[in-house]
């Protein structure tokens, strides 16, 4: 049985219960192994422009790990560069997606920004593969991000809600005013971003592992702690 509701914004138009034709249910399995598929290749493609670039990145390697002809890369996405543009844009909107669901706005201002350095730090944590690409992306000068409406239209609305996070700080007594949201959240990015991109040379160069877990754990409460003395009025 098959079952249709038509609406007309919220309300309901009319319903129809029946058999699915056999074209309906075509069409329905075309467009799940459509987006099964371009997933495919995007999962593909993100190891491989993490691991090498954009540059050493090879269409035939992201076809042979999606198990698609390269037929279908061309067809889905393009060229190397479109591949390359849509596996940034889709990393760079995955982050702004997971912070939303913090739901900053329903924290007291302390316990939210605590919230927003630590989510930062686990999620670089967690997805190597978005620093190594966020690396490529300013190699080369960020002409990928420069073509995504979808980036422009997502990130001002980030911004507004660190500037609440401070407005509201503000207004409670706790956080200092005249703070730059823009500058506070490159700072919060930078803290976190760098010790992880620079593990390698760090762990060398002050002879301790830095990702140990021992380690890890006092890095991100240095980082919070940073942004505590930062911001506290």
């Amino acid at each position: 049985m098959w079952y249709v509701r038509l609406t007309l914004g919220a309300s309901p138009i009319f319903c129809v219960r029946g058999e699915m034709p056999v074209s309906v249910a075509r069409e329905a399995v075309r467009v799940r192994d459509a987006e099964a598929t371009r997933k495919r290749i995007l999962d593909a493609a993100k190891r491989e422009f993490a691991l090498l670039g954009l540059g050493g990145g090879r269409v035939d390697t992201v076809a042979e790990k999606a198990k698609v002809n390269k037929r279908m890369i061309y067809y889905y996405f393009g060229g190397k560069e479109d591949l390359f543009t849509a596996v940034v844009e889709e990393a760079y909107l995955d982050i702004r997606r997971a912070e939303k669901r913090l739901d900053l706005d329903s924290m007291e201002p302390e316990a939210a920004m605590d919230t927003l350095v630590a989510f930062t730090w686990n999620y670089y944590l967690k997805n190597p593969e978005f620093l190594t690409l966020v690396n490529s992306v300013n190699l080369h000068k960020a002409r990928h991000l420069k073509i995504s409406g979808a980036i422009k239209k997502e990130y001002p609305g980030f911004v507004h809600t660190v500037e609440r996070l401070l407005e509201r700080g503000v207004a409670k007594g706790v956080f200092r005013s005249g703070i730059d949201p823009i500058q506070l959240n490159i700072t919060i990015a930078a803290i976190n971003y760098y010790y992880l991109t620079n593990r390698f040379s760090g762990s060398i160069i002050y002879d301790r592992d830095l990702m140990e877990k021992q380690r890890l754990d006092e890095r991100l409460q240095f980082n919070i702690e940073t942004i505590r003395r930062l911001v506290r009025a």
